[in-house]
């Protein structure tokens, strides 16, 4: 089964295999590195994971912003850092300025794009896309104070979401969501509920209240991680884009659509 009737892209084959081990190599990066390196070693992973989303943005979307789009990806991402690694008491609020920011710089971009301009609404959304989803990424640079295995297990939850999704959708990619994209509702529904089980063991032996806020957490942090890797899997089927460029689409924008939802749930203990 390829992903359009016409064959564009990349078939179904193509997609999960990679796409779980990619998921697996940021899960780990980005739990294991601060662990080794602390404080340092948490900026390097974000950094690495934000470096390889805006690497991976426009062959993987395929918006004509080709030097553009990784100029303001590159910008956000170390303005975001920057914002939080140097303040005295960094907040999430913070972050609101680079969006906004974003928002000027993109559409300057198209001013000084050569005419014709073709596809102005699509290159301005996703270059802000691009933005909003660095901006999101530094969001895991925030301390969470006493909350630091529950941050980890947050983690944990997005990366089995996704990896479940990508090897359930290998085997079983039907019946299909959507005509043309070769993922299957058994794979988004085992998806979440494995990203709720990561969500309850993690929260050990907290109660059956704190048993059931670690479900709920888990529920509603696997389902944004595997709707938001479903919506990238849409990206990737709607026309042809290099095999590495949407395999790493498809598993770090979820990490980013994540990370804002995990630490609100992070600070309010239910996980």
């Amino acid at each position: 089964m390829t992903v359009t009737e016409a064959g564009a892209g990349p078939s179904a084959r193509a997609w999960h295999l990679p796409t779980a081990a990619a998921v697996a190599g940021a899960t780990v990066l980005l739990v294991l590195l601060p662990v080794a390196a602390g404080d340092a070693g948490r900026l390097g992973a974000v950094a690495v994971v934000q470096l390889a989303l805006v690497a991976a943005w426009v062959p993987a979307t395929g918006i004509p912003a080709r030097v553009g789009a990784p100029a303001l990806g590159l910008a956000a991402a170390a303005g975001a850092d920057l914002l939080l690694v140097l303040s005295d008491r960094p907040e999430i609020g913070a972050l609101l300025a680079v969006p906004g920011l974003g928002l000027l710089a993109a559409v300057l971009h198209q001013m000084l794009r050569p005419a014709p301009r073709h596809d102005v609404v699509g290159s301005l959304a996703g270059v802000l896309l691009l933005v909003c989803a660095v901006t999101a990424l530094a969001v895991l640079l925030l301390p969470t104070g006493d909350h630091a295995a529950a941050a980890t297990t947050a983690l944990l939850v997005v990366g089995a979401t996704l990896v479940v999704g990508s090897l359930v959708d290998r085997v079983l990619p039907r019946p299909p969501v959507a005509a043309g994209v070769p993922r299957g509702v058994p794979a988004l529904v085992l998806a979440v509920l494995a990203g709720a089980a990561v969500a309850v063991v993690g929260a050990g032996t907290g109660g059956p209240a704190g048993v059931l806020g670690a479900l709920l957490a888990g529920l509603a942090l696997g389902a944004v991680a595997a709707l938001v890797g479903l919506a990238a899997g849409y990206v990737v089927a709607a026309g042809p884009a290099r095999a590495w460029a949407g395999t790493l689409l498809q598993a770090l924008l979820p990490f980013a659509a994540a990370a804002p939802v995990a630490f609100s749930l992070v600070l309010q203990n239910t996980l």
